[in-house]
């Protein structure tokens, strides 16, 4: 019997005309959306190979996307990247939900409060999603344009969002992306990430440790909805330097008021089991009993 040759090409398309009540062409065009959402720019070769979707088809796709402006073509580096009415659709579910607007006077607030930029994020899957900021004029400070995602298990919002959902759905989100080592001081092990996140729900906030980015640190507490769910998170970040240990539970109980005012204002309720965070707060080298 001859033996079958190896197929060659594009991988295997993941969209799949029997997907019931579903059009193809538009999975295949949220899908090409959401990948240069993700990578902040794509060639059409990438997009075609990544997608397993054929480079004209995927090029009319984007042609479409483009007559509607929710992308762009770079001409000088000769690739798409998110356009202008993506980010009004975006917009449009912050002004839904309120939360952006709400926040933004409390976070102004905070990073007076504090002296550190100030920022919001919201979950999606095992990453957290930045949607507002109120930068600090320190001349050196944090900065993440909107949209900017980062691995939950090591961010400050990220890891005040994780804190409050059950630990089975912790592990369930993290299987699926693994803990990222980002720097020497980033979490990669369940028994340190967990430790971490049991302090974190009885102090009330989260300390980010130079986890993400080495030199900038980062303390964030959790916002919940009406349904008494973790739906975004608050923070402040900015040098390490600033971060000093006698200064961080000080501004640990900032943050986590900075929370409360927010989750109050959007007509959000504690889960039954807490308390709204206090300005007491545990020494930074508290033991994780």
């Amino acid at each position: 019997m001859t033996p079958q040759k190896r197929q060659r090409g594009r991988p295997k398309s993941q969209f799949r005309e029997s997907s019931a009540g579903t059009l193809q062409s538009l999975d295949r065009a949220l899908g090409i959306l959401k990948a240069i959402s993700k990578s902040e720019r794509a060639t059409l070769t990438d997009l075609s190979l990544s997608l397993g979707v054929p480079t004209a088809t995927t090029h009319r796709i984007l042609t479409t996307l483009q007559k509607h402006s929710f992308v762009a073509f770079d001409e000088e580096r000769q690739d798409w990247v998110i356009g202008i009415e993506a980010y009004r659709t975006g917009v449009s579910f912050m002004n839904r939900t309120g939360l952006s607007t709400v926040s933004r006077p409390v976070m102004r607030h905070l990073m007076e409060r504090t002296g550190e930029t100030a920022n919001l994020a919201i979950p999606d899957g095992a990453e957290v999603v930045f949607v507002g900021q109120v930068e600090t004029s320190n001349p050196i400070r944090a900065f993440f344009t909107r949209g900017t995602r980062t691995s939950m298990h090591a961010s400050g919002t990220g890891k005040a969002i994780l804190s409050a959902l059950p630990e089975d759905r912790v592990r369930k989100l993290l299987m699926a992306t693994g803990l990222t080592s980002f720097t020497d001081n980033t979490l990669v092990t369940p028994d340190a990430l967990f430790a971490d996140l049991k302090q974190t729900r009885q102090r009330g906030w989260s300390f980010d440790r130079e986890e993400r980015y080495s030199g900038m640190s980062c303390i964030g507490s959790v916002i919940y909805d009406e349904h008494q769910d973790p739906c975004a998170g608050v923070s402040i970040s900015g040098p390490s330097t600033r971060f000093d240990a006698l200064r961080v539970p000080e501004l640990g109980a900032t943050v986590a008021e900075a929370a409360r005012d927010i989750t109050l204002l959007i007509g959000g309720r504690f889960p039954d089991h807490l308390m709204p965070p206090h300005s007491e707060t545990a020494p930074l080298d508290d033991p994780v009993a």
